[in-house]
């Protein structure tokens, strides 16, 4: 991901937060038939590893786990993200040099991807996404809700991910780059948008 100095976010907190916002990740894996990708929500094990490890999974009947991957793994995660339109910039009516941009957050997740078929690290994986998902609700659904042969059932049908993370690249691009003026008038336009 190219990140301007102004842009580039390196606090970890800050970093581990947007994974934590992100609902829905990217996969990205690098394979001899090219690069292949799955959206799925991933979680991040922050007690593991130095970087944490991130777990999910994909359907079995998903080809990127049989491909052998190609160095480490992307995961792709993104956070608020809007269109700015020159309109909101005091730069505007003053010297009319704007153009409009998309202000966001994301972060890549780098690391050596692992897929995984035991059944019990299966159920602890999807545990622990659901209760990440559900933990919020009134009445949060619960996978031992479900009858424990069907959960089994389902486990056959699905292949864990484990990424161990050995880099983070993240980046906020949130008009930081433009004159005060301009900030508040982005600011100001987000807020009535």
């Amino acid at each position: 991901m190219y990140i301007p100095p102004a842009f580039k976010d390196d606090d970890i907190e800050s970093i581990r937060a947007t994974i934590r916002g992100a609902r829905l990740a990217n996969l990205v894996t690098a394979t001899a038939d090219g690069p292949v990708a799955t959206p799925l929500p991933l979680f991040l094990d922050e007690s593991e590893g130095d970087h944490g490890v991130l777990y999910g999974h994909v359907a079995k009947a998903n080809p990127q786990w049989r491909l052998p991957p190609i160095g480490n793994a992307l995961a792709i995660f993104t956070g608020p993200d809007a269109y700015v339109t020159p309109s909101w910039y005091a730069t505007k009516r003053e010297t009319e040099k704007v153009v409009p941009t998309w202000n966001y957050v994301a972060v890549h997740a780098y690391g050596p991807v692992e897929f995984f078929h035991e059944a019990e690290r299966l159920l602890d994986a999807v545990t622990r996404l659901t209760n990440r998902h559900e933990g919020s609700r009134a009445k949060p659904w619960a996978v031992t809700d479900a009858p424990a042969d069907f959960i089994a059932a389902q486990l056959r049908g699905i292949v864990g991910v484990r990424i161990p993370v050995v880099r983070f690249e993240g980046k906020r691009k949130m008009s930081q780059n433009r004159p005060e003026a301009d900030r508040v008038g982005v600011a100001a336009g987000l807020a009535a948008s």
